[in-house]
């Protein structure tokens, strides 16, 4: 955001229960993709953003094309950096997931949900990152990242949202239809070592966005830590006058 500010203007907020924001329970708040999308387009109304491009990434991309397909009206492009639109991206390593979704065992939860501890966080952050890219990753992401996690509450939550995951795969075919139909500006970011979705997905997304832009980086999951400058290039490439007419 600082690389770019003084070109665009980029607005960053928490979602609910996560980063800095409040954590309002979940007997006052339903923590589902739905929900929170609402909740941020209720936030874009509040401080008056009427269009804008919106970043897909990671929890995100659910999150994020909730306010697409609900207002399309407001979404001038699309920046996605590994998100989900496209069984692709969650065939094969999503399988035992997708098992215990349908039979949620406690012996399951207990496997599965490992990644739900501070080991399981530091690992999310270098997962599949190339050996000679892992001193660019500081220490300080996984650890705000689990102090933020570990607030009271705040694992069952993670629990719960990671579960409505099966809702966002359901609604797939909603959001390339809003695709075909509204085709708005895309670019394509993703770091082709991530563990967690399948680098196939990113070509997926020229099959109902044809002009879309798809770049693959020598990266995993969390591109922007570790191969910023490559990302920042492709960002402002995407708004240069040229590219936007």
């Amino acid at each position: 955001m600082t690389a770019l500010s003084d070109r665009l203007h980029l607005v960053a907020p928490d979602f609910p229960g996560f980063g800095f924001s409040a954590f309002p329970p979940k007997d006052e708040f339903e923590y589902t993709f739905r929900n929170i999308g609402a909740c941020m387009n209720r936030f874009t109304e509040e401080i008056n953003l009427k269009q804008f491009t919106i970043y897909l990434h990671d929890y995100g991309c659910p999150v994020g094309l909730q306010i697409c397909i609900h207002h399309p009206e407001k979404i001038t492009g699309i920046i996605v950096q590994n998100g989900n639109a496209y069984e692709e991206g969650v065939a094969g390593i999503w399988d035992e997931m997708r098992a215990y979704w349908a039979n949620p065992t406690p012996e399951k939860k207990k496997e599965l949900y490992g990644f739900l501890s501070e080991e399981g966080v530091k690992w999310q952050y270098t997962a599949g990152v190339p050996e000679a890219l892992l001193p660019t990753l500081s220490p300080e992401l996984w650890v705000l990242d689990w102090d933020s996690m570990k607030r009271p509450g705040n694992i069952d939550m993670q629990y719960e949202l990671n579960c409505d995951y099966a809702n966002h795969i359901a609604s797939f075919p909603v959001f390339q239809a809003y695709f075909r139909k509204h085709q708005p500006r895309t670019i394509v970011i993703w770091g082709k070592y991530d563990p967690f979705f399948n680098v196939e997905e990113a070509a997926c997304y020229r099959r109902d966005l044809p002009n879309a832009e798809i770049h693959l980086i020598e990266g995993s999951h969390w591109v922007l830590e570790t191969n910023f400058d490559e990302v920042l290039r492709l960002i402002s490439n995407f708004f240069t006058p040229a590219a936007t007419q």
